[in-house]
Order: structure tokens, then sequence, then C-alpha cells
């Protein structure tokens, strides 16, 4: 028989819905003969409607389950003590119970700031129980509104004279990215540029991955192994180098240095001290993090690169370019699945050539090299070959093989790579299957 809590726990889940779509965090359903008729979560400030709590909508979608505005012998439950308004909604209903979760010390109306349902000249009575689950429920909120403090804190940063921002609005509504941003610019080898980044999972969690983007590209193309990962239990950071993403842009492009990117990388693995870590990198992506294990090999335990030993064609990079038409459209050549917002997702970042110096700068395999065995600093050789003692993982698509055999035969102990014969260039669009790979290949 189900119980109180566990109706509660699907309210908790619409909760977590309402959070990821940028709503306070509040979850409601209305349960009828121990089945739930109607759920609901915040959504206000998405519907442009301050009416539509997480209550209302449960009430609307369960009248709408029976075909009566009248609700006799349902229970409500939500993870917020309801405000007047919702409370209000549910006497006129004539709910059987309201079960809460938190207290809200400011509007709640039901016990803490007053008590609608104990006023006796209405002419219905509904019982009320509070506290259920209510450690979850206030965690959530208390979560939700730290998160946005730091990110209005960290928006907050100012823009250096030599750099460009791109527009908050370019990012609204992206499709499968959710994430909410995360910045810093205190970094030294910034010298105050702000940095992007997307940090999900537990911090204590026993694997960290850290992906790195490749041509063009930006956090975004890791949009569909995140979710796998996390799911997982382990923790997923994926910054935006910087003159990519939501990160700043120089307006000049003759910052952009392999040496100079490497050390931003490193001043950031350093700031969120990440452990147990398997590099995860696509394209150049990987010619830029191999630096990392190497300035700190306690901090890694695998290195899954895909597509490093094959970088892009010069075709492909200059499609990429704007002069090319740009790297959404680039990649849905090359993956026709993408859909049109998305492709646009992927130029979100790049709203006209002044925010483009970087494309500009890296429009060419780096140190001006076509495969990792050439283009890799010497001194980082010997290291892979001798001194590493990580796992090692490849994946590669048609047409790098020659790069890629020449990669695993630089890295110690390195297995044979799996070869990805009918795969598009950018590995990490196929990423639910690459995502659950890298799990049983890395023990997450």
């Amino acid at each position: 028989m189900m119980d109180d809590a566990t109706f509660m726990r699907a309210a908790l889940a619409e909760a977590q819905v309402a959070g990821l779509q940028g709503e306070v965090p509040v979850g409601a359903v209305v349960v009828k003969d121990g089945r739930v008729i109607g759920v609901g979560r915040n959504a206000p400030i998405g519907t442009h409607d301050p009416t539509a709590h997480a209550e209302v909508q449960a009430l609307r979608a369960a009248a709408a389950t029976l075909g009566n505005y009248r609700l006799d012998g349902c229970d409500l439950f939500v993870t917020l003590e309801p405000c007047a308004m919702c409370s209000g909604a549910m006497l006129q209903a004539r709910l059987r119970r309201v079960v809460f979760g938190a207290r809200e010390p400011k509007t709640g109306a039901a016990g803490s700031v007053l008590n609608l349902f104990q006023v006796a000249q209405i002419n219905h009575q509904t019982h009320v129980t509070g506290g259920v689950l209510a450690d979850e429920c206030a965690g959530l909120l208390a979560d939700f509104f730290r998160q946005r403090r730091d990110e209005h804190r960290q928006r907050a940063i100012p823009l250096r004279e030599d750099a460009l921002r791109t527009p908050e609005a370019r990012f609204i509504d992206l499709p499968d990215f959710p994430w909410e941003p995360r910045y810093v610019a205190d970094l030294p080898p910034l010298a105050g540029l702000r940095l992007h980044y997307v940090d999900e999972g537990p911090r204590d969690a026993p694997l960290t991955w850290l992906c790195l983007h490749g041509i063009g590209t930006w956090s975004y193309l890791y949009r569909h192994m995140i979710p796998v990962l996390t799911a997982a239990g382990t923790r997923v950071v994926v910054p935006d180098l910087i003159g990519f993403g939501r990160s700043d842009k120089p307006k000049r492009t003759d910052g952009h240095t392999l040496a100079w990117h490497q050390q931003v990388l490193q001043a950031l693995v350093e700031h969120l001290d990440l452990q147990q870590t398997v590099l995860v990198a696509h394209d150049w992506g990987g010619v830029l993090g191999m630096g990392l294990p190497m300035a700190a090999p306690g901090r890694y335990r695998g290195l899954l690169a895909m597509n490093t030993g094959h970088l892009a064609s010069a075709a492909l990079m200059a499609a990429s370019t704007p002069r090319g038409g740009g790297i959404g459209r680039a990649l849905g050549a090359e993956h026709p699945a993408l859909s049109e917002t998305q492709r646009r997702a992927y130029d979100a970042p790049f709203p006209d050539t002044g925010h483009q110096a970087a494309l500009r700068a890296l429009s060419a395999p780096p140190l001006g090299n076509d495969t990792f065995a050439d283009s890799v600093p010497p001194p980082l050789q010997p290291f892979w070959r001798e001194d590493w003692k990580g796992q090692s993982r490849l994946v590669c698509t048609a047409g790098g093989e020659r790069g890629t055999r020449e990669l695993q035969e630089r890295i110690k102990g390195c297995p044979e790579p799996l070869w990805l014969s009918e795969a598009a260039y950018w590995i990490p669009e196929h990423g639910p299957e690459i995502a659950h790979w890298a799990l049983e290949q890395f023990g997450g």
C-alpha cells in the first residue's frame, strides 16, 4: 500500500523538473483511491502566469481527469507549504487532505503565516499534514536558491575591454541542455576573462569525467553524454575553452596558443580539485588536454580520446569557420539527424565575426599538422610512452586509422581502439552509446 512518502516523492520528481526549467522547484500531485490523477510543477516564469503554481497545475489536471471541478475524496501532495492563493483553490476544490513537505515561513498559509484551513467560517474543512519528507523538499529548494545566488554573482564578473561576451539571450531554450551555467574568472591564466563550465554530479563521486570539446564546438557537444554519466553517480565537468561557448571571447586571434589554453585548463582542474579523473577529449581537444595528466598525474586515472589521432580534414575545418557557413552547418552535413534548432545551438556562441576570433585562430590543426603524432609537443611524448599509469581508450571514425594507430603506439598499455566505421566525425553526438561504453570501460 502506498503511503504519504511515496506520493511526496512523486511530487519531488515534478519539483526537480521545475528546477531544471528555471522555475522555483515545487511539485504537486493529486491522488484519488491510491492513484495519481493529476500532476503539476511550478511554471509562472515559463507561462507568464502568476497563478501557475504547482498546486494549481495539479488541481487543473485532476479536475480534467475526473471531468469535475469538485475533487471530493482527493488528496493533494505538495513539496512546499501552499500560499494563500493555492490554499483557497484547494478549499474550493473540496479536497479531503493536503499534505506538504517543507514549511514556508514567509507566505505559508497552512500554519506558518496563517492557516486558512482552520477558519471555521469556511464551509469546507480540509485536513492538513505537514513535514512529510521535509528535509528533502527543503534541501531541493536550498540548492536551487544557492545556485541562483552563485549564478547572479558569477554573471556580475566584469568584461575585459579587449574581449566580447555572447549575450545570454543566445542560450535561452537550448535543446537538451538544461544545466545551470557556472563561471570562474579569478584563475591567474585567465587574467580576468570569464570561463564557463558545466559541473554536474556529486563532488565526492568515485569518478570524474573532464570533457574537452574540439574544433569549433563547445560544451553543447557533450549534452547526450552528461545525463548518462551523472545517472551512474559520477561527476561530469565540461568547460568551454576561452573563445568558445559561454566563455569570454578575446577580440584578437594571437592569444590562442596551445600552451595558454593548457594553462587555463590546468588552473581549472586545480580550482575544482578534480580527483579520480578520466580525461575525455574530442579531436584537437585531445591534443590540448593530454598535457594535463603530465602536470598532475595523481589526479587522473584514465584517458578517453575520440578522433584525437584523426584530426578533422582541412575541408571540414574550413566548413566550420564563419566563412564556410559555421559549425552548425558543418555538423549538420556530417550528422543529418541534427535538427535545425540543434544546429543553431552550435552556432549560438558566435553571433557575428567579432565573436569568432577563436574560430579563425583555431581553424587549422594544432601547430599546423594533421595527426596527433606530429602535433603533440615533444616533451609530452615520453610521458605517455613510458610514465602513464592510467587506463586508455581510443575511439575513431572512418578515415582516421593511420593517425589513431600512431597514437595507440605512443601510449603505454593502450589496447586496440574502438573503430566506428559507420559513425560521423563528431563522436559525442552518438552520446548515450559512447557514455554507456565508457562506463563499462572505466568502471563508473
